[in-house]
């Protein structure tokens, strides 16, 4: 409310003058015009304070709204139960009222699987959006895929949030998309805390996976509860901040019920507890200070020291359960609100377009101009469907928003909040295709006459000069000069003759894509009083344009993409061998801890289906991205090889 508090400060200035009349006059009594302006004074003086109260409880009441909110993404690797876990934390919300399995079994599937595949394979293929309400906070949930062909919906979803859980699996352990996972989580400073999940599967080991995730991930964590049994004697939980064991009953585990810590288990607990102090107070002043000093930790002091060294990422509580078995999801509900930050603790920062992209620093208030990131595009049955995380503002139904990508104003038409989503997903499948374009490489003349006559008014014109390729560094892809001297051609007809050459230039006569770093220079031409037109001289620029363009030694570009691959060092000969295989160039090379980052610009043409190829030569273990660097002339062979596709594609049609 910022824009508020301001109006207030302006109105209490402007009624400055009127403080004077204010002070007990030196001598007579008050003329009643004087009284009138006292008065006055002071209701205008009253006005502003209420102004300023009124502006003081809105801004109170949407600071505590927005503590109370909580946006978190649920990542894992592929089959580690994500889409379960969101599953049970929709029931136990009060979102849906009935548990439904994922693969589809009973016919439904689960609620953030929308897609018919998806419930047919049992694996979420798209990140699906919802939100519910617990305990007076309201959370925001994006669901996202753990298989590795599916990792971009991951990186969307990531860079939106405010913070995430990492489901480990207790048998798989950490596996080869957690690794990745957690890079993105690191790549975008996104605080979060661990579930170790499925720990009534037989050869459920909890201190394994947490001990894997110190080591492969590099995670500064402990465990925040102890199991109570393990495997089919799982049982519940024993919470080692407030040292109370939990059950959970009922025919969903929707009835959780807090009693004494098992006997049997007080050493256990004990040393976990203290584990779990240690921990903590290694990132943690406040509590180190406290452990030092031998002083009794109370529940409190311990939540408060796990929240402030979540919130900086500097420690990963975890937590434990089945959310299959509907055990220990709640008390997870409970972490992501006790230590997950809210929107006001994240800094978020915008790049201002009119000052070199300097990073500026968003307040997050909804006085401010909006300011929102279109985070994920999705086609569905009602259309098109922008998500949106907004960070600044507020956005309304009818208001115009500006895209800075490509300075259009758009209407906004229609605002929903998404509960996963009902898709209909008709698709052509194969491989992708390439944004070839043509040039040419060196000069040819052109003259040509376009003469048709058919008992009426026929069509004439003729057109000559020559093209050329564009120097490089020109910035520009087409250019059309005329240098008639005289008027050979009427100057009505130049404007139909560039425009022939530009749809000529739409399609080149080796692949069909366009043509572009050309010149066309326009010398001479002739002209038929009766018989010429637009049309006529439209015409004879683009058979021009084809007469002469094989004479110009066309040539195809591809598209050369600039890719960063991160790998284990292990397998660097692997992968660079590969690189080779598809003409990568490598541009650089650095080692960061135990993984090798290797910078290389390859085609674009030689990369679809490299992210199972950097899978499998890596155990899994490897990543990539990628972003397009510029159009180079193909080899020789490559040319031959998609002329001759593109024919064969022309003669089938």
């Amino acid at each position: 409310m910022a824009m508020a508090r301001r109006s207030g400060s302006h109105l209490l200035s402007s009624f400055r003058p009127f403080s004077l009349l204010l002070q007990p006059p030196l001598a007579d009594a008050p003329s009643p015009a004087a009284s009138a302006a006292v008065a006055s004074a002071r209701r205008a003086l009253s006005s502003a304070s209420a102004l300023r109260a009124r502006d003081e409880k809105d801004a109170a009441r949407w600071r505590e709204s927005m503590d109370r909110m909580r946006n978190i993404g649920i990542s894992a690797h592929i089959d580690s139960g994500k889409t379960t876990l969101t599953e049970r934390v929709l029931y136990y919300t009060g979102r849906i009222h009935e548990i439904h399995e994922v693969r589809g079994r009973d016919g439904v599937g689960a609620k953030m699987d929308s897609m018919d595949l998806e419930r047919e394979k049992g694996i979420t293929i798209q990140s699906a959006a919802t939100y519910c309400t617990w305990k007076g906070y309201q959370v925001n949930i994006i669901d996202t895929p753990g298989h590795v062909d599916f990792t971009i919906e991951v990186e969307r979803a990531l860079r939106v949030l405010d913070g995430a859980i990492l489901v480990l699996c207790s048998v798989g352990g950490v596996q080869s998309q957690s690794i990745t996972v957690d890079r993105q989580m690191r790549r975008y400073e996104i605080p979060r805390v661990a579930f170790i999940n499925k720990l009534d599967r037989m050869g459920a080991d909890p201190w394994k996976v947490l001990n894997q995730a110190r080591s492969k991930l590099r995670h500064h964590n402990a465990a925040v509860q102890v199991p109570i049994g393990l495997e089919e004697e799982f049982e519940g939980l024993v919470d080692l901040v407030e040292m109370k064991a939990y059950k959970f009953e009922g025919s969903s585990g929707q009835n959780v019920t807090a009693y004494d810590v098992p006997s049997n288990m007080a050493d256990l607990v004990n040393e976990k507890r203290r584990e779990l102090i240690e921990v903590v107070s290694e990132v943690d002043d406040q509590l180190a200070e406290a452990f030092l000093n031998d002083e009794p930790i109370t529940a409190n002091q311990l939540k408060a020291a796990i929240r402030r060294a979540t919130v900086a990422r500097k420690f990963i509580p975890v937590y434990m359960g089945s959310a299959f078995k509907n055990k220990g999801v709640q008390p997870l509900l409970d972490g992501v609100l006790d230590y997950l930050p809210c929107p006001l603790e994240v800094d978020n920062y915008a790049l201002d377009q009119n000052n070199s992209e300097e990073k500026v620093l968003l307040a997050g208030t909804p006085a401010e101009p909006l300011v929102a990131l279109a985070f994920k595009l999705e086609e569905g049955r009602f259309g098109q469907l922008t998500y949106l995380r907004i960070y600044d503002g507020v956005i309304r139904k009818g208001d115009f928003i500006y895209n800075v990508n490509t300075g259009k104003k758009i209407k906004v038409p229609r605002l929903v909040r998404m509960h996963s989503n009902e898709m209909e997903v008709d698709a052509k499948v194969g491989k992708p295709r390439v944004n070839f374009r043509e040039t040419i490489t060196q000069r040819a003349e052109f003259d040509y006459l376009h003469k048709k006559q058919s008992g009426g008014q026929g069509q004439y014109g003729r057109v000559c000069g020559y093209v050329e390729p564009l120097p490089s560094g020109s910035g520009g892809k087409f250019e059309f000069d005329n240098m008639i001297i005289g008027q050979a051609i009427p100057s009505n007809f130049i404007p139909a003759i560039e425009k022939g050459f530009r749809e000529a230039c739409n399609s080149g006569s080796l692949i069909g894509h366009p043509v572009e770093n050309i010149r066309i220079v326009l010398t001479d031409g002739a002209s038929h009083q009766v018989d010429s037109s637009e049309l006529a001289f439209k015409l004879a620029a683009i058979y021009a344009f084809r007469q002469c363009y094989t004479a110009a030694k066309p040539v195809i570009l591809e598209p050369v993409m600039k890719v960063e691959l991160k790998f284990p060092t292990e397998f660097q000969g692997t992968v660079t061998g590969d690189m080779n295989k598809r003409k990568g160039i490598i541009v650089g090379n650095e080692q960061e801890g135990d993984d090798t980052i290797v910078v290389c610009h390859v085609p674009l043409n030689n990369m679809f289906g490299y992210a199972t190829a950097i899978r499998s030569v890596t155990q899994g273990k490897g990543e990539f991205t990628m972003e397009y660097l510029e159009h180079n002339i193909v080899s020789q062979d490559v040319q031959m090889q998609l002329v001759n596709s593109y024919k064969a594609a022309k003669g089938t049609e």
